[in-house]
């Protein structure tokens, strides 16, 4: 299978034609803020080199959050511009699943038996968009994507089935090796040995080939591509621009 990958849900705008799971090419750029721009050169310089290599593309892949507000709906409308164009399914990949595909295929520390991996994408602040992956299986109900504000250790992982609010879980005797554009500013709060840092790893679309494949049964329609939403995970708040003239 031949597919589109779209990645904006960072700083890191990227997109790759992907067959069979493995990456062919990518263009990628880490100059952030201009994903409105470079996605459009980059979706039409990877749809020619398809077309070269005697290609049909199956499908897009999107990177479908959580992360940045405006990179999620720039990738958001561009991939649904292309499915109706094209008459192409949809298929939304979990930006955090990304991530650690990002780390798994980057990083040897994160591919330890013992290893839990931790994916961060910043969400303002000491908050972060985050996740726990055992054994590659990250989607479960107990460890679900949540938002959480790293105070310390324990806003991580649950000490007591009192808190209020959904964190995640803690395993005796594993690493937790914690990586993504959130995860520099946790470095102070982090201290105990089974934490590692791991740096230099953000989501690419180039690492979303097989995980789409995985997903095609979640593959959205032309018929119902009018009502995808992007997960921003937490609600939108507009906020008054301080732009001159601008209300």
């Amino acid at each position: 299978m031949t597919i589109l990958c779209i990645e904006s849900s960072t700083s890191v705008c990227s997109a790759a034609i992907c067959k069979d799971g493995a990456p062919l090419k990518q263009c990628i750029s880490t100059e952030g803020s201009n994903h409105a721009r470079l996605l459009p050169l980059y979706i039409a310089e990877l749809l020619a080199f398809a077309r070269e290599q005697g290609l049909v593309t199956e499908g897009i892949a999107l990177s479908e959050g959580p992360g940045s507000y405006t990179g999620l709906r720039i990738g958001t409308s561009t991939a649904k511009g292309l499915c109706y164009g094209l008459d192409l399914p949809l298929i939304p990949v979990p930006t955090l699943d990304i991530l650690c595909e990002a780390a798994r295929r980057q990083s040897a520390v994160c591919n330890q038996p013992s290893a839990v991996l931790v994916p961060m994408i910043d969400a303002r602040r000491m908050e972060v968009y985050t996740a726990v992956q055992r054994d590659e299986v990250l989607s479960t109900k107990e460890n679900r994507a949540r938002a959480v504000v790293v105070e310390s250790e324990d806003s991580l992982y649950s000490v007591s089935e009192q808190r209020e609010r959904p964190v995640l879980c803690q395993s005796e005797g594993r690493s937790y090796f914690y990586f993504g554009d959130g995860a520099a500013k946790c470095r102070a709060v982090l201290k105990s040995d089974n934490w590692h840092y791991v740096p230099g790893i953000v989501p690419e679309a180039q690492y979303m080939g097989t995980l789409a494949e995985s997903r095609q049964q979640s593959a959205i329609s032309n018929q119902r591509l009018a009502y995808y939403e992007p997960f921003y995970l937490k609600e939108f708040v507009a906020a008054q621009s301080h732009v001159k003239g601008l209300k």
